[in-house]
């Protein structure tokens, strides 16, 4: 067998998610490619606002989706990231400047929105080029669509006809789900005004089908206009399911709160004549209190703070875990889901294949796992920037260098970039928090011994050597401390002003056992 009939009979078998979702295909086309020769994913965008951490996680996860397609079958795929930017525009930013000329854009497509930043041709121009910006920054393979582009250039029409042919079926579906004062001016078509060039939320006539003609009432006078060419867009739930019928859309998921949208959409999708996308619902991320993160609330944590104090491979290993599962989103996660990361990655060359498939790492590289390995944990470089105070990059390495001998920025290139966002981290997270407390009686007996003994050992001991201290002097019962994590637990909040930290033989002996014993002196002092 070759490595890549290894890889698919594992892959096959492996119950890791990207494998399951990945399987759908399989069973959704089960005599090969469909006609149209590839497997579409698509992701959607509304280009509204800028993009954000849950735009990155939607792209990635359906990548994921994608390449585990690739281990289990030949057939090409594509990724359509599709920008809804034809919608009307419904309400100013707040963190956009020229809000005053934004408002009389209201209800106008997102295209015709002039850019408040003044580097494009519109509103929706600027944020199509951010999120291009930003899915190239990170290396995806994905190929932008626009809807204003497709509209306008008749690439829906025939779909947009079957809108019209099928218009009444589509209203059976949606009313029942709507409110009733809604249900007496829903349409599933919204006309573009001649006159005002805003998308029109108004009842509509169906005149001619073939022709794309329909009848609707604006600024009091009663219109005949066709809907083809960009003359009208749909409404949103009618426009996803007509995308998915008219591009041939096999994969695409949505999070929890869309999942209402998906079965509507469906539903409207087999009506068209079509055959909805395999997908599944992803829960959504929660800020520290629990409560769901919110873009104009701006609670919870953004793409950029992610990156100021962690690796994109940290963003990448949080968002691949559990994602059916509600998970907090705050700067509290980033030191665990870097080590984490790293600690999957150490293990992976040493698993067997099955193993490795449902390795985190394994998807988040699709399975191509850049060389070198990191010398110290993340939190052991927080803790050590944390009793440092304020350091630069230089004084970090220099710590280092006694601890991992030949280390350096060029052949830990990984370390050194974690450098930086450890950092940034005590800067901004920890500086402001950090407040070491006074040692108990029996505490401060046994720091004093801890000190007794460090002098004793030589300025290279070993963690190991010093890591057998701390552990007896914890152990014994003339400190009277009732459990060993009680005395780990005094050791960082009288040392390093924690309530968790690092495996403290390791931090002395990175720290040096001259600093390590001055900080137990402050701490008696204390």
């Amino acid at each position: 067998m070759t490595i890549s009939d290894i890889l698919r009979t594992a892959a096959n078998a492996s119950k890791a998610w990207p494998y399951e979702e990945a399987r759908k295909l399989l069973k959704r086309y089960p005599n090969g490619a469909p006609e149209k020769g590839h497997i579409l994913f698509e992701t959607g965008y509304g280009p509204s606002g800028l993009p954000h951490i849950g735009t990155f996680n939607e792209v990635l996860r359906t990548t994921m989706v994608r390449n585990a397609f690739h281990a289990l079958s030949d057939i090409p795929t594509r990724l359509v990231a599709f920008s809804d930017d034809l919608d009307g525009f419904r309400k100013v930013p707040d963190n956009v400047p020229n809000q005053a000329m934004l408002a009389d854009y209201l209800g106008k497509p997102l295209t015709q929105v002039p850019d408040p930043f003044e580097k494009y041709e519109s509103f929706a121009h600027h944020n199509n080029a951010m999120l291009r910006e930003f899915l190239d920054s990170f290396g995806f393979d994905y190929e932008f669509v626009s809807a204003t582009e497709r509209y306008q250039a008749g690439a829906f029409d025939e779909a947009l006809r079957q809108v019209l042919r099928r218009y009444q079926a589509i209203m059976d579906i949606m009313l029942p789900t709507l409110r009733k004062e809604r249900q007496a001016t829903y349409s599933p078509v919204l006309p573009i005004s001649p006159k005002s060039g805003i998308v029109l939320q108004v009842p509509v006539e169906v005149v001619d089908a073939e022709a794309g003609i329909v009848r609707f009432v604006d600024e009091g006078e009663t219109i005949e206009q066709s809907i083809l060419g960009g003359g009208a867009k749909l409404q949103w739930k009618v426009d996803w399911a007509m995308r998915w019928y008219a591009l041939g859309v096999d994969y695409e998921m949505a999070g929890k709160d869309l999942i209402d949208s998906v079965t509507q959409s469906s539903k409207i999708c087999r009506a068209l004549g079509g055959r909805p996308p395999e997908g599944f619902n992803y829960e959504m991320f929660l800020d520290e209190k629990g409560e769901k993160i919110s873009k104009s609330k701006g609670n919870g944590l953004s793409l950029e703070q992610w990156l100021t104090y962690g690796p994109q491979e940290s963003l990448a290993f949080y968002a691949y875990r559990e994602p059916k599962k509600a998970k907090q989103l705050h700067m509290g996660v980033i030191p665990r889901a870097v080590d984490e990361y790293w600690q999957f990655r150490g293990n992976y060359p040493k698993q067997a294949i099955e193993q490795q498939l449902g390795n985190p790492v394994h998807h988040i590289h699709d399975g191509k796992l850049p060389q070198g390995e990191l010398p110290v944990t993340f939190g052991l470089l927080l803790n050590l920037v944390g009793v440092m105070g304020d350091a630069s990059r230089e004084q970090v390495w220099s710590y280092l260098q006694n601890y991992v001998p030949g280390a350096s920025a060029e052949t830990y290139p990984e370390l050194d970039a974690l450098i930086g966002h450890a950092l940034a981290y005590h800067r901004d997270f920890v500086a402001p928090t950090l407040q070491r407390r006074a040692p108990h009686a029996n505490e401060a007996a046994a720091l004093r011994q801890l000190d007794e003994e460090l002098a004793a050992l030589p300025a290279d001991a070993s963690a190991e050597d010093i890591q057998n201290i701390v552990y007896a002097i914890g152990k014994d019962e003339a400190f009277g401390f009732a459990e060993l994590r009680d005395w780990f637990k005094a050791l960082y909040q009288t040392l390093l002003g924690a309530d968790q930290g690092p495996r403290m033989g390791s931090f002395i002996a990175l720290y040096g056992i001259d600093n390590s014993r001055k900080l137990i002196a402050q701490a008696l002092a204390a």
